[in-house]
This record gives C-alpha cells, structure tokens and sequence, in this order.
C-alpha cells in the first residue's frame, strides 16, 4: 500500500458504518488520485449462491448514469442491424462478429442480441460468460427491442449479479459527481437490489455496505440508515 493510500485510510474510522450522506462526503475527502475515479458500491447480501432460487441478478439505468463510455456490441440481422445501429451502437453484425470474438477479439463493455441470433451466440458462451459479456433475458439484452436496449446502456444501465459469496460490486458514477446525483444512483440500484430478494432469503437481507473510489480505501455504510432514506 502506498502512503497516499495509508494516509487516507487513516481518515476512516473503519469501526464505524457512516450515513450515506457522510459516505460519499467522505470518499471525495479521502480521494488522492490526480484523474476523475470511478466510484463503485459494494454490497454484501444474506443469501447463498450455491442455490440457484438464491442467485440474484438483475440490471438498472442509474438516473445520471456512470460517467463512463460503454462501447455496445449488438449481434442482430435484417432490420434489426439497421436499427441497432440508428440507435448509436458501436458494434452490429451477426456471423462476422462471432468470428472475431472467436478469434480473440473482445473490444466492448455490453452486447445485446436479438433472439434469433441466441443459437450462433451461444457457440462463443465460454468466451463471453466468463467476462460478464453473455446477453441475457433476465437483464434485457436479448430483445426484439434493440432501439431501447441500446439507449438504456448507453445512458447508464448497469447489470449486477451476486458473485460465490454473496456479494455485489456495481460502479455508480465518479468521483466529479456532485454529491446529490452520486446518492441517486446509489439509491436506484439499492432500490433494485432490494427488490430482487428472493423468497429464499431468510434473516438480514442487506448485511454490509461499502463505498470506494477506485483507489482508495472502502467506507462501509450502515445498511440501516441507508434503507430509511431509501423508503423515505
């Protein structure tokens, strides 16, 4: 750990669970790096991924979005390519994109895919899954509704999804966010996160919360507060 970082972990009172208000204060304070972090929240849930009726995954447009470009990649044929790509995708094709990524190609953050397109999909699954690259139903990237889909990405829709021990790491803007749209974001995807409880769930739902730059040390929110605000 370098000294700037020493130094400002020395400013959290790591016994302590802070508003989320005193949080995303206190990130900005503690931050060190010379360029605009990105800011991601990390949230612990009382579930256990080993079942299947309590793997959560889910997806949500944060309403500022997340400060970064996403490059979109959309496998479609037809009127649904030229679709995709009125719609301002970076990427659009069929065969010829499976190919390339066949061939180790993997330069995008998203993909969407029409249904039609699932079945030749499928066959690069080991390539895309493993990255967090695959489109999926149950996040809205296998859709009819491309136009949409695309827009939604582009203006900050995120995807989470509980990873082997129950935890969840979503990016909610950056560092040059004011403090009141860095709240909002963080409140939408708490909000969806809640929401996708699964019946299964028993006992403390939200069990630990923490908020970090991408250089600097977490800030663990209380869990409680957080949901007070959240229901207002």
């Amino acid at each position: 750990m370098g000294k700037k970082y020493v130094q400002a972990r020395a400013r959290i009172d790591c016994q302590r669970r802070y508003s989320l208000e005193e949080a995303i204060a206190l990130s900005k304070e503690v931050s060190f790096a010379k360029f605009d972090e990105t800011i991601e929240l990390a949230v612990r849930l009382g579930v256990d991924p080993k079942h299947a009726d309590q793997m959560i995954r889910g997806a949500v447009v944060l309403p500022h979005g997340t400060g970064q470009k996403v490059k979109v990649l959309v496998f479609a044929k037809g009127e649904k390519e030229r679709e995709a790509r009125e719609a301002g995708a970076d990427y659009v094709g069929s065969d010829d994109l499976i190919k390339k990524i066949t061939e180790g190609w993997v330069e995008f953050d998203k993909a969407i895919a029409t249904p039609d397109m699932m079945g030749a999909v499928g066959r690069i699954g080991k390539i895309l899954g493993p990255r967090g690259l695959m489109p999926s139903p149950k996040v809205g990237t296998v859709t009819f509704e491309v136009e949409r889909a695309v827009k939604e990405l582009k203006a900050g829709k995120v995807q989470y999804r509980v990873d082997k021990v129950g935890n969840i790491h979503v990016v909610v803007g950056k560092k040059s966010f004011d403090s009141k749209k860095l709240a909002e974001n963080i409140l939408a995807l708490l909000d969806s996160v809640v929401k996708a409880k699964p019946a299964a769930s028993k006992g403390t739902y939200l069990r630990g919360i923490a908020l970090a730059t991408s250089m600097g040390p977490g800030i663990r929110i209380d869990p409680v507060s957080a949901l007070a605000v959240l229901k207002g």
